[in-house]
């Protein structure tokens, strides 16, 4: 049995694991807030090779914690924060892998895990939030933490 599809609109994507219409709101909660989303390896590349300043990178998931702590903690570190990251950047985890894969190449030997908030600052990583760390705490909690990692990183 085929899957289900909308014209003109393919159910997966090559490399994907879930339907981009489930995924296409997650995408939007991050860029609404002005996230640059990166969805291969070369948008990868041309965002943070070579990138001045402070970067923060959201690996995105369409995990519930992702949903209820992470993008909600990143978005209300933005909000609260005196001062922010230079660029905001995104992949999505299971949905652009090559991508993802390329981005967690800033890491530098870390674990990859879903969701990831990482800072990066010049190209180099200064702070990484893994799954560990989100899981079981509130987006006040996260946001918090992030806000003290831009006060560290990005003034």
């Amino acid at each position: 049995m085929k899957p289900l599809s909308i014209a003109g609109s393919p159910v997966r994507t090559a490399g994907s694991l879930y339907d981009e219409r489930l995924v296409a709101p997650m995408r939007q909660d991050l860029a609404s807030v002005g996230f640059r989303e990166m969805r291969t390896p070369e948008e990868v590349d041309a965002t943070l090779q070579g990138a001045k300043g402070t970067v923060l990178l959201m690996v995105n998931s369409v995990c519930g914690c992702a949903a209820g702590r992470a993008r909600p903690g990143v978005k209300l570190a933005l909000q609260t924060a005196g001062v922010k990251p230079r660029l905001l950047a995104t992949v999505f985890a299971g949905q652009d892998a090559e991508a993802t894969a390329r981005a967690r190449g800033y890491f530098e030997g870390q674990p990859p895990t879903s969701p990831q908030v990482a800072l990066l600052k010049d190209g180099k990583l200064v702070y990484l939030m893994q799954r560990h760390q989100i899981e079981g705490r509130e987006a006040p909690e996260i946001a918090a933490e992030l806000v003290e990692a831009f006060e560290e990183h990005c003034g």
